[in-house]
């Protein structure tokens, strides 16, 4: 497989990191991140670019290429409706490969009314009203013809409440027909071919800053494979992309949105073995794929996580056995996570314990590689920790002992940490 150069922006949206964690242990990519701004896609993308221009700069297009030739960039794979956009109608000044679908397409689905219009006189586009005098069944709903999520959305019972919602609005807004029922996402696949190779409904059971926060794959519905079938005729799509239904008071599917990129809850395809965001890449080098789901269900909640960035050079680990790397009979995958890190990184490690039987025998109990250690020192209780180890001063103490931990730091002046602060140690990045 050849390798490639893949960089992602903006990284820190939902859409890249979702875009980071589908690629990032793929061995013949190496992913780059790069932000106009700071934001999280420093915690978790290995390399990481901050402070390009923002896309309505003119230094834009000159800086991204900048570095698109330094960290020679194959595949530029853009996170956000408008930055798609942009780079898509300046595909030919661009230094890399865009993974985007052609710009008549992305300007379609950019905005709803363009895409409504495009799909006119097909049974699942909703009704919509040029201003308010047309609007004869009300409640209905106004949203702004581009943006994403909830932005802007709202339910006007009254043609009073309309004109002062339309008179207010700072932005074009479809009138749309009110739509009470369940609302799905449709995550699709189309092939540089033109060929619609996959198509899987998903429901959003609970959204958060219009964000699908818990989501479970639905069975499959021939309605809504024949309404994608239907979009993509109409509208030429390329590599992943999504649509949005939801069912009118009658029980039909209704289109809110098509969009031309990838979408965070996509994740959910990920965990049935169909990674869209990889697949896309495929596409874009020329090779035709074939999606094999390895499972019909699958359900994702969604939450926010910590990733932390600490002042802690850390040259060598000390690390305890009981209630520290195995808690109520268990391993701590957190701990293990921490301690492979540091082999990676050329730490060592030193075991230091009070075990009291043979902890080569445990260790091969809970399938713990005594290897995976430098040193492993085993004392008696009634023998310190600190008379047994030789820490330099960026050694780090990880125990669950308080009283262990305040004699290590006493005695040597190093960090000490106990078992619910290891997650803070979590590099996100590797």
């Amino acid at each position: 497989m050849k390798h490639v150069n893949v960089l992602v922006f903006p990284c820190g949206s939902e859409v890249g990191l979702e875009i980071n964690r589908a690629l990032k242990d793929i061995s013949f990519i190496t992913l780059f991140g790069a932000s106009s701004v700071a934001d999280h896609g420093k915690y978790v993308f290995e390399n990481y670019i901050e402070g390009l221009p923002f896309i309505t700069d003119p230094d834009f297009f000159p800086a991204l290429n900048a570095v698109l030739q330094e960290y020679e960039i194959d595949y530029l794979y853009p996170a956000m409706d408008q930055v798609i956009d942009v780079l898509s109608a300046n595909r030919s000044a661009l230094a890399a490969e865009l993974v985007a679908p052609e710009h008549e397409t992305v300007h379609i689905c950019r905005n709803k009314q363009r895409t409504y219009d495009r799909l006119a006189g097909l049974d699942f586009v909703p009704v919509t009203y040029e201003s308010a005098a047309e609007v004869e069944r009300y409640p209905v709903i106004i949203k702004p013809e581009e943006g994403y999520g909830a932005r802007g959305f709202q339910i006007l019972r009254t043609r009073a409440d309309l004109e002062y919602a339309l008179a207010s609005a700072d932005v074009p807004m479809v009138i749309c027909e009110y739509l009470s029922g369940e609302e799905y996402t449709i995550d699709c696949f189309t092939d540089r071919h033109g060929a619609l190779k996959f198509v899987s409904c998903r429901n959003r059971n609970r959204i958060r800053n219009g964000i699908s926060v818990n989501s479970r794959l639905q069975p499959n519905d021939p309605e809504i494979e024949a309404i994608a079938r239907a979009i993509s005729e109409r509208i030429p799509m390329r590599g992943a992309w999504f649509f949005q239904l939801k069912r009118n008071d009658l029980g039909r599917y209704k289109l809110l949105e098509a969009a031309t990129r990838i979408a965070g809850t996509m994740c959910l395809e990920r965990a049935i073995g169909v990674d869209l965001p990889l697949l896309s890449v495929f596409d874009m080098m020329g090779y035709d794929v074939e999606i094999d789901p390895q499972l019909e269900t699958a359900e994702v909640d969604r939450a926010l996580y910590n990733a932390y960035r600490l002042d802690l050079p850390i040259s060598e680990v000390y690390v305890d056995f009981d209630d520290t790397m195995v808690v109520h009979g268990k391993v701590n995958t957190n701990l293990m996570r921490f301690l492979y890190q540091c082999v990676n990184e050329r730490i060592p490690l030193h075991l230091i314990t009070k075990h009291d039987t043979d902890i080569y025998t445990d260790l091969k109990k809970y399938r713990l590689p005594a290897e995976l250690f430098d040193e492993i020192i085993r004392i008696s209780h009634q023998q310190r920790k600190c008379d047994f180890i030789h820490p330099d001063e960026h050694a780090l103490f990880i125990d669950d002992s308080f009283a262990e931990r305040r004699e290590i730091r006493e005695h040597f002046g190093i960090y000490t940490f106990g078992t619910e602060s290891v997650e803070c140690l979590i590099d996100h990045r590797h």
